[in-house]
């Protein structure tokens, strides 16, 4: 079992999400980077769905209480196991009583913990992901709490060393015109294109939301329609919202872009302050990204498959 000595800002029980249920009002939930999760799922040999946490920020403390074998994925925040140092994209062992720890780092906001088989919460709509929200999912519905002890099966045999290399994140994420661009000003998306936008502090799990000295205003309204992670709502105020994971199913904002799926996972490390652009592009290219990445994670799956039948 892993106990929670500090969970730190914000970390939560997540996996690739709940997904079938938005006709229902259930948002996807699941973690913001899901390349992250699939690559700390192959280093352990999980399923690629397994539950791992998502750690935000950092400053967050756990033990194990029984042997495990783990990997560290997404973002460095600068994690020790007792007094070594754990690096993003590496698989390590740890034995019943060791301490990890997450510190922060000035230029990453999430980092992923993965255990071998995953962390053994109860399936909720065929997900493990916490819903905060609506409280339900993960361990108990919540963010993790002190105290906390999360099971997971311990690993009788230790790991060997092994590394995949880290995926890159931009703050230049490449967007599809929205639907809705014809009934606002016959400019506005050019100048989200053009505009460096800020990441503000009301940001979280339910949207990015971002600033600029000269917004987007304007007084169009759409019936309510559905939503999912990826859309760009422009509210009358003209501050561009990018929906994340934990976002409503549906919304009644003008939708002037929507973030291709391969990289929205770059919000997942875009804290407020930060800063970023957006690039148009077409079907093809996002169909492209979204094959390449998957491509990726299935080489390296192969290549471990190669080196363990070599033992």
């Amino acid at each position: 079992m892993l106990k929670v000595i500090k969970p730190g800002v914000f970390s939560s029980i997540q996996d690739l999400g709940r997904h079938g249920h938005r006709h229902l009002g259930v948002s996807q939930a699941g973690v913001l980077d899901p390349i992250a999760l699939k690559a700390g799922n192959a280093l352990l040999g999980n399923i690629e769905t397994a539950a791992c946490i998502e750690i935000t920020v950092g400053l967050s403390e756990f033990e194990f209480t029984q042997p495990c074998n783990f990997a560290i994925t997404g973002g460095n925040l600068n994690a020790k196991l007792n007094s070594k140092a754990l690096y993003p994209g590496w698989r390590y062992h740890a034995k019943a009583g060791d301490i990890i720890k997450f510190a922060s780092h000035p230029e990453f906001l999430r980092a992923y913990l993965c255990v071998e088989h995953g962390f053994d919460v109860l399936k909720v709509m065929n997900s493990r992901s916490t819903d905060c929200q609506a409280k339900f999912g993960g361990f108990e519905g919540n963010a993790l709490q002190k105290g906390d002890v999360i099971p997971f099966s311990e690993s009788l045999v230790p790991c060997s060393e092994l590394a995949i290399k880290p995926t890159d994140y931009t703050n230049v994420v490449r967007v599809l015109k929205g639907p809705h661009c014809d009934i606002l000003p016959e400019d506005y998306l050019a100048q989200l294109l053009s505009k460096t936008w800020t990441v503000s502090d009301l940001s979280n799990r339910m949207g990015a939301r971002l600033e600029h000295p000269t917004l987007l205003p304007h007084q169009k309204s759409i019936d309510s329609q559905g939503v999912h992670p990826g859309v760009i709502q422009l509210p009358p105020t003209g501050t561009p919202i990018v929906l994340l994971n934990d976002c409503q199913t549906t919304g009644g904002y003008p939708i002037i872009a929507s973030v291709i799926q391969a990289d929205l996972r770059h919000f997942s490390q875009l804290a407020p302050t930060k800063t970023c652009r957006f690039e148009l592009v077409d079907f093809d290219v996002a169909n492209t990204a979204l094959k390449k990445q998957e491509q990726e994670i299935t080489r390296f799956k192969i290549a471990i498959q190669q080196l363990e039948n070599k033992k």
